[in-house]
């Protein structure tokens, strides 16, 4: 496994970061420093872990609650709040601005304005997709849709998916978004109601596959099948909130919160049955078994699982070179154990797993790779962070 070199600070810092984004509050005394280096240690490693060249630094620290982002064609950043709200924020000037025309949404419990997909012909056809849940007769739901972006507002709305049946539960909403070959996939959890992940007569506890129109593709894998529900691509989940596109082999990666212990990152297969509940790594809230164990005939064994959970957000795949020692990985946020998880690609699989920026204690949401090779951050429940490399100091 490479190991990231410790450099000194102090000839470099001044230079890279002369100055915080003007939306940064100066001199806060609790909680972490707008900027900070990043240590990166073994997982299974005890104490400190070590500086590396990189270095933690706040763009923005007044979000509500951030959610989901995605990145513009023009390097600006779309960022969803819980509340109901999508920003724009531009990364140059720093300068936040709300977006108008959003649908409906329902804040409550775990639900509200979720994930932000960004078209990929974005360019070309204004399109930009929402995950939020919604309220009817008291219940709940997670709904899909999406609208043209036209001079900082949404227009032409429409509502592409409702997962069925509405739930009395605030959890368990699911609620990433991830466009691959013209399809739409969708995670829904199970919305406090697990025996039914494995039904296929309902959409909590799945992993959907639309068309990005929200039509029925007609190859999936349970159409036709009486009774089930036909946008169904994979079942068995319990909550899954992190989703990317592998970039060698194009495999769709999951990433869903396990009970106490038990997250899971799974490699979804057409039609696979991902076994919650009747197969996990964890356990009820308190201590006591749940299921029949981590093994049954039928159901997929996750790629990594962790125990003690790490609370998964979303994940990202980094390819480049910025950052020295990370080419191949696989990024995990983890909003429990408050780091970022790196695990190092393997062929299809995963090699050694470290952990990036656990001293800061800061509940990581979201990761993304931006279109400048950089990795930014959902933290702390109000902050957009960047992962900056500083150049070494020059030598005398």
């Amino acid at each position: 496994m490479l190991t990231l070199s410790r450099l000194l600070w102090a000839a470099t810092s001044a230079a890279l970061f002369v100055a915080l984004p003007a939306c940064v509050a100066p001199g806060a005394d609790s909680g972490p420093p707008p900027q900070a280096i990043a240590r990166e240690g073994a997982a299974s490693g005890a104490g400190l872990a070590p500086e590396t060249p990189i270095r933690m630094v706040t763009l923005v620290d007044d979000l509500d609650k951030p959610w989901g982002m995605d990145f513009l064609p023009d390097g600006s950043l779309l960022v969803t709040e819980k509340s109901g709200v999508l920003k724009r924020i531009d990364l140059e000037s720093y300068a936040v601005t709300a977006i108008g025309g959003l649908p409906a949404s329902a804040d409550v419990g775990q639900g509200g304005l979720m994930d932000v997909l960004v078209h990929p012909d974005f360019a070309s056809n204004g399109w930009v997709y929402l995950s939020y849940s919604v309220a009817e007769g008291g219940a709940f739901s997670t709904r899909v849709s999406r609208g043209r972006l036209a001079d900082g507002a949404l227009v032409d709305v429409e509502e592409l998916f409702t997962a069925q049946p509405f739930f009395r539960e605030r959890r368990h909403f699911g609620s990433r978004l991830l466009l691959d070959g013209g399809y739409l996939y969708v995670t829904v959890g199970d919305r406090g109601n697990r025996d039914l992940a494995q039904s296929l007569e309902t959409h909590n506890g799945k992993v959907l596959r639309l068309t990005e129109d929200g039509a029925l593709p007609p190859d999936n894998p349970f159409v036709g099948v009486p009774g089930a529900r036909p946008e169904i691509w994979t079942y068995g989940h319990r909550n899954p909130q992190g989703m990317a596109r592998h970039p060698v082999t194009g495999a769709i990666w999951v990433a869903e919160h396990g009970p106490q212990g038990g997250d899971e990152l799974n490699v979804l297969r057409r039609g696979a049955n991902y076994g919650w509940p009747l197969v996990t790594y964890g356990e009820e809230y308190g201590g006591g078994r749940i299921g029949e164990g981590t093994h049954r005939a039928g159901t997929e064994q996750p790629l990594v699982y962790w125990v003690p959970s790490i609370g998964t957000g979303n994940i990202a795949f980094y390819d480049g070179d910025l950052y020295p020692g990370w080419r191949p990985s696989v990024l995990v946020s983890g909003l429990k154990l408050t780091r970022i998880s790196r695990l190092e690609l393997d062929g299809d699989g995963v090699g050694a797993e470290t952990r990036l920026l656990a001293n800061l204690k800061m509940r990581i949401r979201d990761v993304r790779t931006g279109p400048d090779g950089r990795v930014y951050a959902l933290a702390a429940g109000s902050r957009l962070i960047r992962l900056e490399v500083a150049e070494p100091a020059p030598t005398q």
